[in-house]
């Protein structure tokens, strides 16, 4: 039950919520709302999040998300306020439906979690529930937007989980969620997300980064008033309404930039853009920004290819202004963004924003097809959760190119698309029965790449069918779903064959046809379905060779059959070893101590070489020695977001004399002797043997990368502060994880 103090809270926060989504409710809306509230308060009294706070808090912040950051109508504010209600009480989907009615019961029904976990040694309980939520667009797109604020008011309170669920939802929202966010015009909840999961994958950036934003922005704040001042004063003596405002770099933007391009923060040039918002209707909105353009470039010189025309042809999300980077007077580029305010309101809050402009027929169409596109993309998507999100991923970060049919119709398609993603863009059964492309008139085979502004015209056949190869052309969802179906349908035609000849294989190495048996040959040559099994089996792919090889026969006598049921049992007592390796593991997860004799075997990974005193976890696959990443790795991040259930505590034993690899790099005046120098460092001084070390000059300036064996993360850093002692050392710095 609540105390005192605790329905004043909820009081206070139940206002917040009202006034944050309409200034004038109507009537029948807020009584949903109250109805969704009551229930809510009611239904969670005895609930309690990990902060010990009432549990009720939370679908309530989601709904004031929901509200203010998304601007969604009354039907999503009662279902956030509801999101959780069946999953974790009495209340059914059913009891919903009576209470409120169907719209709301269906998109309660999307939000409910799926219960039911796959074999996590084929399935990612993650990438089902996340494919899930994707298909529910096909519904309702409000089940998604619901979600991204569900998962934004959980990384906000995100302090209160332990730290391996720290990482495994941070990587998560990392992957899925925030790309998402971005394809779905959700600038600031994005950013946020990006923000906060960066804050928990590499504190220590995340830390340093935000002091050198605090440090640095009075300076900041003379340098953009200097800038901002002649830009008034010339738009001032127009009519044109106007205000003009701050953007800064995210600190994720931040990071990204410094590591990708390894520099240090001082070198980010761009951590702040000037945004003019400009007042004005929509009929006048494209003229009046080319105006300020016009004005902002006779003060300030401009990049010549630093223009981005979205006003033009607007982004994939909806996004939509005219960027330029011009010189200032103290000799610092400066990006300027200038939309108008119904451009950065919709910029800011996504699609949701397109209520408020109902009224503007070309508004609704861009969306529409928006729309559209997005769950043409997730319905012809693969039934393989795994695949589907690796598809999902490539779809959403890709920019887009604008490509024109014959009649001048424009297709959007992801950067390198082909010629027959272009086909399967158009129709089906015109990529079905591609044989080539016309591109600006010249003949090109189907797996040329398109760029924007191309003009293309598919040649088809009758007797054309999709080829595996295809697969290699295309990079879009649709096509890689119509081409695997077509070719799905072509092999179920060997089935039957296929299946009686491989049972007659296994006959005659005396290897009994069996469900298990089976798995065991397709995990050998590496098969996925058992209708592409079949297929190869009848084609005449398989034979007695690739038997052999599997259960590793040498040379079949009669009575080596005999030997086939102690096979069968190994293979059996491994699996259930491995399935309570993993429980056990899961279940108590401090004995996982490494350098120690543990119930289990590991391995270092390769891609980030963790060394003693990394913040580090483990990784479970089934057959395999645990895996241990840096908790920083991109590629364990990105196995976390798809395998969360598989993520282990992992911590090093203290004193443990073994020695691990770890690299470095620097970059360096060139200089005679250097080499010898940071040798009798790391050999001599510290006594450290050395792996690899390469080194490139050019201009004077070195750049070297050294792989050698150290105790631990305190023994690196000693290292590191030695060698920057050396004069002519500009940067040294451990070798991030790929």
């Amino acid at each position: 039950m609540y105390s005192e103090e605790e329905h004043n809270e909820i009081s206070n926060k139940y206002n917040e919520l009202i006034g944050c989504w309409k200034a004038q409710p109507d009537k029948g809306e807020l009584e949903m709302i109250n109805k969704a509230f009551d229930l809510a308060v009611h239904v969670h009294s005895t609930m309690r999040r990990r902060s010990k706070e009432p549990y009720v808090y939370h679908p309530i912040e989601v709904a004031i998300i929901c509200a203010k950051d998304m601007r969604l109508d009354a039907i999503s504010i009662a279902c956030a306020l509801l999101h959780d209600v069946v999953e974790d009480t009495e209340v059914t989907i059913e009891d919903i439906q009576t209470i409120f009615n169907q719209q709301i019961a269906t998109i309660i029904s999307g939000l409910t979690k799926i219960k039911d976990v796959l074999d996590d040694s084929t399935r990612s309980m993650q990438a089902e529930y996340f494919k899930q939520i994707i298909l529910s667009l096909s519904n309702d797109m409000r089940v998604i937007m619901i979600k991204m604020a569900d998962r934004l008011h959980n990384m906000r309170t995100l302090e209160h989980m332990s730290r391996d669920k720290q990482l495994k939802i941070a990587s998560e929202t990392l992957m899925l969620y925030a790309p998402f966010a971005y394809r779905m015009g959700l600038y600031n909840i994005k950013t946020e997300l990006e923000d906060l999961s960066l804050k928990y994958t590499e504190p220590e950036f995340y830390n340093h980064i935000y002091k050198q934003l605090e440090n640095t922005e009075p300076n900041r704040s003379k340098f953009i008033m200097q800038f901002v001042k002649p830009i008034e004063e010339i738009l001032s003596k127009t009519e044109i309404k106007h205000q003009i405002q701050v953007r800064t770099k995210s600190l994720y933007g931040i990071y990204q930039k410094m590591s990708q391009q390894n520099i240090s923060f001082d070198e980010v040039y761009d951590i702040f853009a000037i945004r003019i918002i400009l007042d004005v209707d929509i009929e006048q909105e494209r003229l009046e920004c080319w105006k300020v353009y016009s004005l902002i470039t006779e003060i300030y010189k401009p990049k010549h290819d630093r223009l981005r025309d979205w006003i033009s042809i607007p982004k994939a999300n909806g996004y939509a202004a005219l960027h330029t980077t011009v010189m200032s007077k103290t000799g610092k580029w400066v990006e300027v963004q200038i939309k108008s305010n119904r451009m950065h309101e919709i910029a800011e809050t996504g699609f949701a924003s397109h209520h408020y402009y109902k009224n503007i027929t070309d508004e609704n169409k861009v969306i529409e097809e928006w729309l559209n596109r997005i769950r043409d993309q997730f319905q012809n998507a693969d039934n393989d959760a795994l695949s589907f999100l690796d598809d999902f991923k490539l779809d959403i970060y890709s920019d887009e190119i604008y490509t024109f049919t014959p009649k001048g119709d424009m297709i959007k398609l992801p950067v390198n698309s082909s010629a027959l993603d272009f086909a399967y863009a158009i129709h089906t059964e015109i990529g079905n029965r591609s044989i080539g492309a016309k591109v600006n008139l010249t003949l090109v085979p189907l797996k040329h790449t398109l760029t924007s502004g191309d003009q293309v015209e598919i040649i088809t056949s009758k007797k054309q069918t999709p080829l595996p190869e295809w697969l290699n052309y295309v990079i879009t969802t649709k096509a890689k779903y119509h081409i695997k179906e077509a070719l799905k349908i072509e092999k179920k035609k060997h089935y039957s064959d296929g299946k009686q000849k491989l049972n007659e294989l296994f006959e005659t190495v005396g290897i009994e046809f069996s469900k298990q048996n089976i798995k065991k040959l397709k995990d050998f040559i590496k098969i996925e379905s058992l209708i592409d099994l079949y297929y190869e089996a009848d084609v005449g792919r398989i034979d007695l060779n690739d038997l052999k090889r599997c259960w590793n026969i040498a040379e079949r006598t009669p009575w080596f059959s005999s030997f086939i049921p102690f096979i069968r049992s190994k293979a059996q007592v491994e699996d259930k070893h491995e399935e309570s390796l993993a429980e056990r593991i899961r279940n108590k997860p401090e004995e996982v101590v490494l350098g120690e004799s543990v119930n289990t075997d590991y391995k270092i990974a390769t891609c980030c070489n963790p060394i003693a005193g990394d913040d580090v976890i483990g990784l479970i696959t089934p057959g395999m020695p645990m895996l241990i990443h840096r908790a920083n790795c991109k590629r364990a991040q990105d196995q976390m977001s798809r395998f969360g259930n598989r993520i282990v505590k992992a911590k090093w034993k203290q004193h443990d004399p073994l020695l691990f690899l770890a690299g470095i790099k620097f970059t360096s005046i060139d200089k005679t002797g250097l080499i010898y120098q940071l040798a009798d460092i790391i050999s001599n001084k510290y006594n450290l043997k050395i792996r690899s070390f390469n080194l490139t000059s050019s201009n004077e300036v070195s750049e070297g990368k050294i792989m050698l064996y150290v105790k631990d993360i305190a023994n690196l850093n000693e290292l590191i502060s030695e060698i920057r002692t050396i004069k002519e050392i500009e940067k040294v710095s451990r070798m991030n994880p790929e």
